[in-house]
């Protein structure tokens, strides 16, 4: 836990659409498709799962909606018809974090600087927030 707190934290944010399926033909819904923000936890750099961005966004978009839409609904349990990448937000010590571990494997990310790494995936779809802020 340690490792967590000194790297901070972050989540990625995604706007999604889903929709309600009743499985009894007695039953409807009005509307059947909602729109609302998934929010994802980031795993600490260089901790499994700390790839998810370069795995999952381009420039600062889902890399792949139709893959996205599918993690969406495992985690859901509901039909996903749309998604987006909002922004990952973090705090300045998850960013730091990040950055130095983007910086160690930068091979792994096809970039010559941490900054062009970080476009190339986020884009400029990070907000920075205080350690205090929720």
């Amino acid at each position: 836990m340690a490792e967590r707190d000194q790297a901070g934290t972050a989540r990625y944010v995604f706007r999604i659409r889903f929709r309600l399926e009743p499985t009894q033909s007695a039953v409807t819904t009005d509307p059947a498709t909602f729109e609302t923000k998934l929010y994802r936890t980031a795993d600490p750099p260089g901790e499994s799962g700390w790839l998810f961005f370069r795995d999952h966004l381009w420039r600062g978009r889902v890399g792949d909606e139709a893959h996205v839409r599918r993690l969406a609904e495992a985690a859901l349990d509901v039909p996903v018809v749309s998604v987006s990448f909002r922004e990952l937000q973090t705090d300045r010590a998850y960013l730091d974090a990040l950055r130095a571990a983007i910086g160690d494997q930068l091979d792994a990310f096809k970039a010559e600087t941490v900054d062009e790494a970080v476009t190339k995936y986020l884009g400029s779809s990070i907000h920075v927030r205080s350690s205090d802020t929720p």
